[in-house]
């Protein structure tokens, strides 16, 4: 008998120690023993978003790569991406116009980070139509001094979402603010290459104008007057904005990608300036495509801005 009793008595030490040796485990962040899950509505917003929580946490975009938010309509899959997300990501300013009835779909609580919050809206120049849309021109981001805006209130809504990882999420915050001072000094130097008189954009839609009114160029006028591409202009429109092209002596019209061009191509036949296709705006591309990454994306718009108007 106490042969036996010395026997369990030396199984339990035995399993104590063994236990007392195993590395501790560190919670995951987030709910429960789950790390967050951060979905983001866009995919430029997404790579935003990953530099601050950098290796900490995975961000996931909602969109597809080249699809355009002006036009896009949720799938069943997609409203249950956001019913699975903790945190969502949304540029906001009346940008994502199908957020309201997506949002009330899906149901349930989680933390929504409103990517453009305290900035104001964009108030157009003499000379250029205003905007028309009651809630201004939500392309905030197409300005990379913005986009520091954005990076900060990531940071501070994912601190929220985690504090443990408010540290993390503020150190990454200040290298990838830093890339972005990077990004606007090199547009800035790129833009150089353009004389002055030459600084006009033609675009598709209202767009451009925070990139405009950073890098010294003027508006002309736009294809569709509207913020969003989903609209078509009359035929005085296009006529007033033909005129303007003549007079102004405007050298091409930008396109997005995904965008129809036969208006383009229909005004550049009336006016003799060119048609540039395949500025990337509202999505990168993917990561073999040449704007996988927000900077990427400023960066080859750039370019072919620039190369357009020399």
């Amino acid at each position: 008998m106490m042969t036996r009793v010395i026997s369990i008595f030396l199984f339990i030490s035995l399993t104590l120690g063994l236990a007392a040796c195993q590395p501790a485990v560190t919670p995951s962040p987030g709910v429960g023993d789950s790390p967050l899950k951060v979905l983001a509505v866009e995919t430029f917003l997404a790579d935003i978003a990953q530099n601050v929580a950098g290796d900490r946490l995975k961000v996931d975009a909602l969109m597809p790569v080249g699809a355009d938010p002006h036009t896009f309509e949720p799938s069943p899959g997609d409203v249950a991406k956001v019913i699975a997300s903790d945190v969502l990501i949304v540029n906001g300013a009346g940008f994502e116009g199908f957020l309201d009835k997506l949002l009330k779909n899906a149901g349930g609580n989680r933390r929504i980070i409103t990517t453009s919050a305290d900035l104001t809206s964009r108030t157009p120049p003499s000379g250029e139509a205003p905007v028309s849309e009651p809630g201004g021109d939500p392309h905030f981001w197409l300005n990379p001094n913005n986009v520091i805006r954005y990076t900060e209130n990531i940071r501070d809504g994912l601190s929220q979402a985690d504090p443990g990882g408010s540290a993390v999420y503020a150190s990454n915050a200040e290298v990838y603010i830093a890339q972005l001072k990077a990004l606007d000094a090199w547009i800035a130097d790129q833009v150089k290459q353009t004389p002055i008189e030459r600084r006009m954009l033609v675009t598709n839609h209202e767009s451009l104008g925070y990139f405009a009114d950073r890098y010294g160029f003027k508006i002309i006028g736009t294809i569709v007057p509207s913020v969003s591409d989903d609209s078509s202009p009359s035929a005085g429109q296009l006529a007033r904005l033909v005129d303007r092209i003549k007079a102004t002596g405007a050298p091409a019209i930008f396109l997005e990608t995904g965008t129809n061009p036969q208006l383009a191509q229909q005004i550049a036949q009336e006016t003799g300036i060119k048609v540039v296709t395949g500025l990337y705006t509202h999505s990168t591309t993917s990561s073999t495509g040449p704007a996988p990454t927000y900077i990427a994306m400023m960066k080859y718009d750039t370019q072919e801005i620039v190369n357009a108007l020399k």
